[in-house]
């Protein structure tokens, strides 16, 4: 193919020509092209596939933004900062992260709040925030950014906010998982559920981002964790994350929050709810038990779903929360979950089931699609 040309301005320094996997149209296999990034940054070794990348790839539902570099989990080496960067250098290792922390407005500075104001999750935008522009393109065209990270790409230009300075004696081909689901499963129980030990935990949703928060509940110390599935050859692998027992609400003609009331001598200590569904999410809130009963809905629901319950289930002192990303903020908590795993103290080896090369990209979706596997890594580096 001809050498993509860019105009970037006399100021804006053009990289050298990379491959990356683009998106052309929703749910159409990816094609590896080579394109050019106009401020190359950060040098992606090791990227993994997640259900959000699927999700907005098949664009069923959301406003579909394309061409488009999708991507989001990943591990790398900054390759070059630009001007008024100072936290980072290159040679750092560090992980992409699909929402930011720029440390200054009211949320970053709150203890209580990973929202950033400017670096919140946008699905919509596939542009850079400083100018409004690509930093992608073929043949002139521009190829648009996910989620600011695009990390199925050799190279990749991130806001510094979006980007987690590690300890360079992680391996990224293990670490990369944590920049999105498993951190989101592991914090939402960790970080707001709180299990006390010895605890009984109901995790609802056994894929990733589930067996992250049965993991969570694990390392609290919880004596029960039930998983709930409609799926019940997902049961087996939950035992590896600390999962003791299991629930079909197929197997039930009564409500599922009954069923674990029963089971519990009134209700769960602590839920967790991962699947998004709005009945899982009620019946995660209501399987809590009354007095000191906490919910946490990590899920994200259909834009029109609603959300019913009888107000005497607050009232009787159950307490239901939601999460964002597991209440980390990126920069600041995300070395510390690296950290965990570099003591041994969080395994992330169970969560990684496939490894392909970067060439097979689309392997990886199939793998998704036909729900086999945890977390498949792919490797840039073929």
């Amino acid at each position: 193919m001809s050498p993509p040309a860019i105009d970037g301005g006399d100021d804006c320094y053009v990289g050298p020509s990379l491959e990356a996997a683009v998106a052309w149209e929703a749910g159409k296999p990816l094609s590896i092209e080579e394109v050019e990034a106009m401020e190359v940054r950060v040098k992606i070794l090791f990227t993994s596939l997640c259900h959000t990348d699927v999700y907005f790839w098949e664009a069923k539902g959301q406003t579909p933004v394309f061409p488009r570099i999708f991507g989001h989990e990943a591990g790398g080496i900054v390759e070059s900062v630009g001007e008024g960067v100072t936290d980072l250098a290159p040679g750092d290792h560090v992980l992409p992260v699909f929402t930011g922390e720029c440390k200054e407005c009211a949320h970053c500075k709150s203890a209580e709040s990973n929202m950033c104001d400017l670096l919140r999750i946008n699905t919509d935008r596939g542009v850079m925030i400083g100018d409004g522009k690509s930093r992608f393109s073929i043949n002139g065209k521009p190829i648009y950014h996910f989620v600011g990270t695009s990390t199925f790409s050799e190279y990749t230009v991130m806001h510094v906010g979006c980007v987690a300075k590690i300890n360079p004696a992680a391996p990224l081909d293990k670490v990369c998982v944590l920049s999105c689901g498993i951190s989101t499963g592991l914090g939402a129980t960790i970080n707001v559920a709180k299990p006390p030990k010895g605890s009984t935990v109901a995790i609802f949703g056994l894929g990733a981002v589930g067996l992250a928060a049965a993991e969570g509940a694990r390392i609290a110390g919880a004596s029960r964790i039930i998983g709930i599935d409609l799926n019940a050859n997902r049961f087996e692998e939950a035992r590896k994350f600390g999962c003791t027992e299991f629930v079909n609400p197929k197997d039930h003609d009564k409500p599922v929050q009954q069923v674990l009331a029963e089971m519990t001598n009134g209700g769960v200590d602590r839920s967790v709810e991962c699947t998004g569904n709005i009945n899982a999410m009620i019946q995660a809130f209501e399987c809590v038990h009354d007095g000191w009963g906490v919910a946490v809905l990590v899920g994200v629901p259909h834009k029109d779903a609603e959300f019913k319950t009888h107000p005497m289930n607050f009232l009787n002192e159950r307490t239901l929360k939601g999460t964002f990303f597991g209440n980390y903020k990126p920069r600041t908590d995300l070395p510390n979950v690296v950290e965990l795993y570099m003591k041994k103290e969080l395994e992330v080896e169970k969560f990684i089931t496939h490894s392909v090369p970067f060439s097979e990209i689309n392997t990886a979706f199939d793998l998704m699609h036909k729900g086999e596997g945890i977390r498949c890594i792919i490797r840039m580096e073929n």
